[in-house]
């Protein structure tokens, strides 16, 4: 059930404010090209081995280029009249053999523990179901035993139609973003404390969506049916967006994700109030169990 755009505004705006002052860190940036900074580990060995294998596709087209260049200078029919007619150069063909192998066992060797850093969960600090719907996410936070969904400020279910009219300003400023964050913020955020590991457990139910962070490095489909997980440790505080990022259908430009990075006592904070607004475990909370005995 969702609530009326009024209520929904106040309630975002409750549940957002341990994160009104923050930081946007991780957003797309107008005209801009490159990634987002680097927030996880996660993200920065991508983006190192982004760029290595720029450097070394680079200096390959770079030297094919530069040897063409010189083919067609040297050995044109003019600068060299009598051509040479043998068709075998053992040397060259084991150096175009070799260089190609050790380049791509460079890349292997550095691209692998990448990619099983990725697949390897370690255990979660913080563990969080998500499900794709059409269009927008669920979020369990199954440690505490409550959800909430999260749709885009400006959607059908918030009381727009896709569109920044004045009211749906109005809402983003209320949950503590602007205009500019249109099309990315949410009236719901996933809210995690720094330096934790979060593992989250992704699926769909329907349609075949991703969940999708650029600055967390992280990326996994969410297939109906099916589960499968994805972990981060967000190293600074702060606000980052990211997309469902497989074509779901009509509205799936209209299904972005809020990610709010806090500090642990903000987190602690948030959680209590999470827990009592979505009906959650009370039981579960920090020092929930802890009886002080009394003094005589």
């Amino acid at each position: 059930m969702r609530f009326p755009s009024s209520l929904l505004a106040a309630t975002a705006a409750f549940i957002a404010l341990p994160a009104l002052a923050q930081d946007i860190v991780g957003a797309p940036s107008a005209g801009k090209t490159g990634f987002q900074p680097a927030a996880t580990e996660l993200a920065r060995d991508l983006q190192w081995l982004d760029g290595a294998i720029n450097v070394i596709i680079i200096a390959i087209v770079i030297f094919v280029v530069a040897l063409l260049a010189y083919v067609i200078l040297r050995y044109n029919r003019r600068a060299n009249p009598t051509p040479a007619k043998f068709t075998h150069h053992t040397p060259v063909e084991i150096a175009w053999t070799i260089v190609p192998i050790l380049i791509l066992v460079f890349i292997g060797a550095n691209s692998l523990p990448i990619l099983f850093k990725q697949q390897e969960i370690p255990e979660g600090d913080i563990n969080i179901k998500v499900t794709g719907y059409q269009w927008y996410w669920g979020y369990e936070y199954t440690d505490h035993e409550f959800g909430f969904d999260s749709y885009m400020i400006g959607s059908p279910a918030t009381g727009g139609d896709n569109r920044l009219t004045p009211e749906v300003e109005k809402q983003l400023v209320e949950a503590g973003y602007s205009r500019d964050e249109f099309l990315l913020a949410t009236d719901t955020a996933v809210v995690v404390p720094v330096g934790k590991t979060v593992v989250m457990t992704v699926t769909g139910a329907d349609v075949i969506h991703s969940w999708t962070i650029p600055a967390f490095g992280v990326k996994q489909d969410a297939v109906p049916g099916r589960l499968a997980q994805l972990w981060f440790t967000a190293e600074k505080e702060g606000i980052y967006f990211g997309q469902c990022s497989e074509l779901c259908g009509q509205s799936h430009a209209y299904m972005p994700i809020t990610v709010k990075v806090v500090s642990e006592a903000e987190y602690q904070e948030w959680l209590k109030g999470a827990v009592e607004q979505y009906a959650g475990d009370p039981s579960t909370l920090p020092g929930a169990g802890v009886q002080v005995a009394s003094v005589d």
